[in-house]
């Protein structure tokens, strides 16, 4: 007997998900400020794909098994996926306290590992609670609020990064040879630090979880009478069986994924690289601008991510989503022939149209036709699909483009472009699903 899920209010689905503000802020300053960083402490372009593996190894790892492990998970008084991203952010939090610190670069390379388990336990437990919590006619809204506070999280990592650099930075750091983290860079660290752990207290205090119906009970009380050998196995059964299982829909998107990730990573490794190398920037000027950019990119990720959701309901998520894919390919095809750094901005705004639409659409897509019993570990098997190209580009990019792009980040922004636009052909083939949930 499944259970009928109450709607919500606006503000009630706003509360839910603000802990992505702190996640995503997290995510920000990986995505901007880790690799200049890789750079600060010596390494080269070719270096930074595979000093990123971290991210792709433990979101394959960590994020399944965490997804696995909620769905036979349930305490009165902590929930089922509350006590996860909670331990989540309390991990990312001490990483992002020590960072700035890091005395060399595999020191780094070592916190980013440790970093990236802390945020991904924290995800995907998130990513099932909202479904869990909304009724499939508000789960569109309540993705793309997620999208959202995605957005917010993001705007404010890199805008504190060039409004620390302009106020602190001065002439710090213009001697490339010197091997060190600039200290404007430490705030932007401790700021997320704070409210990577502030953020997800505001949900989990502001936002009660709905208990597991009978039958789920019974499958959780099962699981914890069971041997401690036998429960260590069944988060690694209920993914083969899940994949097994998975709709045809999302062996589809996972050929999206495959392109649309894989380019992703391009951009954000290389975007900071790339302004060096085409309007002869320094590191730190480099980063600056590579921040404002990622900043106007999710400020159009803020402004677009609710107004995409009525386009969504009258014209279905694939359209969008398809939409988007070209949006954010055209473009990453722009960037490197716009040599002003005002103009060279514009084409943000199609990113964040884009970003705004990933970070939703297939979400709800994917929670509308799971089994609210395997939600965990599907949207976890999702993340897989984030992953697994992620890590292809991590393990093949650095010889591609000392091999086959000259060594050029722009050259590398470029393809990343191109990928964008086969992702978009890809997800023309995909199939809108019928919800088989409520």
């Amino acid at each position: 007997m499944k259970i009928k899920k109450p709607t919500l209010s606006f503000w009630q689905i706003f509360n839910m998900n603000v802990g992505f503000l702190g996640i995503q802020f997290s995510f920000g300053l990986q995505q901007t400020a880790v690799n200049p960083i890789f750079s600060f402490l010596g390494a080269s372009h070719e270096d930074l794909p595979l000093l990123n593996l971290a991210g792709p190894v433990t979101g394959l790892i960590i994020q399944p098994i965490i997804g696995a492990i909620s769905d036979k998970t349930w305490s009165p008084r902590w929930g089922r996926r509350k006590p996860f991203f909670l331990i989540g952010a309390l991990i990312g939090s001490l990483c992002l306290f020590a960072f700035p610190y890091s005395p060399s670069l595999w020191f780094a390379v070592g916190l980013l590992w440790i970093l990236d388990v802390g945020n991904n336990m924290a995800m995907e437990p998130y990513r099932a609670f909202v479904g869990d919590k909304l009724p499939n006619k508000q789960l569109s809204f309540g993705y793309q609020m997620q999208s959202l506070f995605v957005g917010a999280g993001i705007v404010l990592a890199n805008a504190s990064i060039f409004i620390f650099q302009d106020q602190f930075g001065g002439v710090e750091n213009v001697d490339e040879t010197v091997k060190a983290i600039p200290k404007w860079l430490y705030y932007s660290f401790f700021i997320g630090a704070i409210l990577s752990v502030a953020t997800i207290l505001w949900s989990v205090l502001k936002t009660p979880e709905i208990p597991p119906s009978v039958e789920e009970l019974k499958a959780i009380e099962h699981h914890n009478k069971l041997s401690f050998i036998d429960r260590v196995k069944t988060p690694f059964k209920e993914i083969v069986s899940a994949i097994k299982d998975m709709p045809k829909f999302m062996w589809k998107l996972a050929g999206v994924y495959l392109f649309q990730w894989y380019a992703l990573f391009i951009y954000w490794q290389f975007i900071s690289p790339m302004f060096e190398e085409c309007m002869g920037f320094n590191k730190s000027e480099a980063l600056s601008q590579a921040a404002k950019m990622n900043t106007t990119y999710n400020i159009s990720t803020i402004v677009f991510a609710l107004a995409l959701v009525p386009f969504a309901l009258k014209w279905g998520g694939k359209k969008v989503y398809v939409l988007s894919l070209f949006l954010t390919g055209i473009a990453m095809l722009s960037i490197p022939n716009i040599q002003d750094p005002t103009l060279v901005i514009l084409p943000m705004i199609l990113f964040g149209i884009g970003w705004a639409a990933m970070m939703g659409i297939p979400y709800s897509m994917v929670s509308k036709i799971v089994p609210q019993e395997r939600r965990g570990v599907y949207m976890g098997i999702l993340n897989m699909m984030i992953v697994i190209p992620m890590g292809i580009q991590t393990l093949t990019f650095g010889p591609i483009v000392k091999n086959l792009l000259n060594n050029s980040a722009i050259n590398a922004i470029l393809l990343g472009g191109a990928f964008f636009i086969i992702s978009g052909f890809l997800a023309l083939r995909l199939k809108e699903p019928k919800s088989i949930t409520e």
